[in-house]
């Protein structure tokens, strides 16, 4: 036992003296290269003396990053994100010059630009090569990641959590890949392009396809699956006549309030409510671990720290140097690829200039590598619940399209995330299945400015008879990556003049996608289609027969070209209209119909299912947010130790549904609903909520679900049903293939962990610790250890 102990403590040494070694190479590199950089007197020195300069000056700069580095990102916590990561560079260039001043007779010197460089290279050499000597130490490397998870378990066990014994059951993390469709999944599994992903199907994962409502987005979809209803979310954004104010998905204030209201409807605090953590959502899911999370990051307060998940990730000099520079190389990259489309002449094609290549390299590397840390931190700690959504897929898709060698290799990209997140799951101390699934797919297409030449709400005025402006406006992106970037910078996500638009009678024209909708401010309550007719009688026919426009919904009635009306009190004249645009369009639109905030006339953009593409109402040729081709159908990939999902998955609620009955499997249910999280969102006042079929504005409260996680459906049968046993889909046949499960246990040969009470078999609590170190090499960034992992939020 001694002689184990004399050896790891020889092979810390070792390692500490090899990386010494190198970064002090690496400073004689850099003093020979640079001009404004010395480590000799102005006489000269001898090539003996400038080594040990250069020892003494790495030697201090690595004791300065180890001992001050961490207090000074801890007091920057309130400074925006983004600003934060550039600070990184200038406090890690003070430190370098700090530690120059510690070499005597002041033989080290290096102007402040010149600092900023050199402390980035060396920060990023001694990362890589701490890294690399580690991995090949496997034993030490083991020890490393199970002495982390163990002080993190103590962390949370010194906030109030009881100590657990016994073998700890297995812990779920859900991935979520915004935007990428079944089909597209499919594809990249065949064509090797994400290699991780196929080796889960053909050795221990399924897969199948859901379908979304009629808003297929990441608001809508992601409060079905984390808080179990989607109930009055007909779009990403959409006007509110009571309150006379624009709701939008990925505005902050929004975003709390609709968690809120699903909240009070199901009487449930969300998926993550036991032991769980929520990274880079819109909403939290109820859990109290958090990073990145649009709903909550409003807040203030110490008790809601919200830079947390960016400090844990920056904290680590390393870390911003490896982001920063794959942040440049991705701006880079899609600078190169717009001129390329650009010169191409490719068809069809928007604008990417401005900010947008630095908003596109947010999505794709900083917020990709902030989620994947406080991931691999969830797993460590051993969290019982992990969801977590990497959107980079979704934001070049909108605006490269949904296929194509942009999106290739943002898919290649998360496919080595993934593969990262598997390793890591071998060394926690609980075995984990990891769950894929999307929220929604993207459909192509032509926008509808470009194809015709006006926006629609140019054509909405025209039909209206309202002068409308001869330089057509556009529309801006609705993406989640600039919701991301502002929130990051403190700025409040708005919609310019929309955000507030003035009561009178010029009607309100919001864009989500393919979806349009259109309100009357000055009408109280759902306009009926004989007052719009009065009003405006020309405005239906010109939208219901406009090439561009699929169809209309209008005071219960589905109007389409060439004066085509169904009523959805109708059995089968929806279906029969709307057979073009795929199984359960008329449902979903029924039960659109049925939400008190409808917009007075909602508008489908035509649709063609022989090319699969759509007309976008804002400014993207990948788009989502109505009906029409693959934007509908999203994918869930499970590991065969959970049960099968069922027969038919229709809306995110049943998501939700399954993936409550696979943490059941895991261990027990979840908590109930604190009352305080049911309380309106500061700035927004209490929403009645009314029953389906009630009209707007109406107050008739919602009876709160009595059930965890019923789905929130009116086609669905009985209205408070299990959620386990609704609308389930079994896995199609074909694509990737299937086989077996993923998260391995973590328990190495010849190390027992202690059986669970009540003997073999017996399944410990949620949450429970092992009680023997995880064995087997791992790869790849680590969170800083020491961190505080609690509160973390966009």
């Amino acid at each position: 036992m001694r002689r184990r102990r004399w050896r790891s403590t020889g092979n810390a040494l070792v390692r500490v003296i090899l990386v010494w070694a190198v970064s002090t190479l690496t400073m004689l590199a850099l003093a020979g290269i640079l001009p404004d950089f010395r480590l000799q007197s102005d006489d000269g020195d001898s090539i003996t003396r400038i080594g040990l300069t250069a020892a003494w000056g790495a030697g201090a700069f690595a004791l300065l990053s180890a001992v001050v580095w961490p207090v000074l990102v801890r007091a920057l916590l309130l400074v925006p994100a983004l600003v934060l990561g550039m600070l990184v560079f200038f406090l890690n260039g003070s430190l370098l010059l700090l530690a120059l001043r510690l070499i005597p007779d002041g033989r080290g010197e290096a102007a402040p630009e010149t600092a900023v460089v050199v402390a980035a290279v060396m920060s990023a050499v001694a990362s890589a090569t701490s890294t690399a000597l580690a991995v090949r130490d496997d034993e030490a490397y083991r020890r490393r990641l199970y002495r982390l998870a163990d002080r993190r378990r103590r962390r949370r066990q010194g906030r109030g959590a009881a100590p657990r014994s016994g073998a700890a059951a297995p812990g779920v993390v859900v991935l979520q890949l915004d935007g990428v469709g079944y089909e597209v999944l499919r594809d990249a599994c065949n064509r090797a392009l994400m290699p991780t992903v196929a080796g889960w199907l053909e050795n221990g994962h399924r897969v199948t396809s859901w379908r979304t409502d009629w808003s297929s987005q990441t608001g809508a979809s992601q409060l079905g699956i984390l808080h179990g209803s989607a109930f009055d979310v007909p779009a990403f954004r959409w006007y509110e006549k009571d309150t006379g104010e624009v709701m939008v998905c990925n505005r902050p204030t929004s975003a709390a309030e609709l968690q809120r209201r699903a909240i009070a409807r199901t009487g449930d605090g969300g998926l993550l409510t036991l032991d769980g953590a929520s990274r880079g959502n819109l909403f939290s899911g109820g859990a109290d671990q958090l990073a990145l999370v649009l709903s909550v990051s409003a807040r203030r307060g110490r008790a809601n720290r919200s830079r947390a998940g960016y400090f844990a990730y920056f904290s680590d000099p390393a870390n911003a140097v490896r982001t920063a520079l794959s942040f440049v190389s991705d701006t880079v990259r899609e600078i190169v690829q717009s001129l390329r489309a650009r010169i191409r002449g490719d068809r069809p094609r928007v604008s990417r200039g401005g900010l947008y290549p630095l908003i596109r390299a947010f999505a794709t590397v900083v917020e990709r590598d902030v989620v994947v840390a406080a991931v691999i931190g969830d797993m460590l700690a051993g969290r019982a619940v992990v969801y977590a959504d990497l959107v980079a897929y979704d934001e070049v898709a909108h605006h490269s399209g949904p296929r194509g060698r942009d999106t290739d290799q943002v898919l290649e990209r998360l496919d080595r995330s993934l593969a990262l997140l598997a390793r890591v799951a071998e060394h926690a101390p609980r075995p984990y299945r990891i769950v894929l699934l999307s929220d929604h797919g993207q459909s192509p297409g032509e926008t509808f400015l470009a194809r015709y030449g006006l926006t629609l709400k140019d054509l909405v005025r025209a039909g209206c008879g309202l002068p409308v402006s001869r330089r057509a406006g556009r529309t801006r992106s609705g993406a989640e990556a600039r919701a991301a970037v502002l929130a990051a910078l403190h700025r409040p996500v708005e919609e310019d003049e929309e955000a507030l638009p003035g009561r009178g009678s010029d009607p309100v024209v919001l864009a989500s996608g393919n979806l349009a909708l259109i309100s009357f401010p000055d009408v109280p309550g759902r306009a009926s289609r004989a007052r719009i007719d009065r009003a405006h009688p020309a405005l239906l026919a010109t939208l219901a027969n406009h090439p561009g426009v699929g169809f209309l919904l209008v005071d219960g009635v589905v109007l389409g070209p060439g004066g085509a009306e169904a009523r959805l009190d109708v059995p089968g004249e929806a279906e029969e209209l709307l057979a073009a645009f795929g199984p359960g369009a008329a449902e979903a639109v029924r039960r659109t119909d049925s939400f008190p905030h409808v917009a007075d006339i909602m508008v489908n953009s035509a649709y063609d299912p022989d090319t699969g593409t759509v007309h976008a109402f804002e400014e993207q040729i990948g788009s989502h947010g109505g009906l029409g081709g693959e934007q509908g159908r999203p994918f869930l990939m499970w590991p065969t130790e959970l049960s099968d999902p069922g027969e038919e998955l229709v809306g995110a609620e049943a998501v939700h549904g399954v993936l409550r009955r696979w943490l059941a499997e895991a261990d027990g249910p979840q908590i109930p609903v604190p009352e305080s999280l049911t309380e309106p969102a500061s700035g927004s006042g209490p929403e009645p909520v009314a029953e389906p079929g009630g009209g707007p504005g109406q107050g008739s409260a919602a009876p709160v679900a009595a059930i965890d996680g019923a789905p929130d459906r009116p086609s669905a049968g009985p209205a408070r049903e299990p959620a386990a046993g609704r609308g389930l889909l079994r896995p199609e046949s074909g694509g990737c293939g299937a086989g077996v499960g993923a998260g391995a246990g973590a328990a190495g040969p010849g190390e027992p962990c202690a059986a669970p009470a009540g003997g073999p078999g017996a399944r410990a609590p949620r949450g429970a610790p092992q009680d023997c170190p995880p064995e087997g090499p791992i790869g790849g960034i680590l969170p800083s250890d020491g961190l505080p992992a609690r509160d973390e939020t966009r």
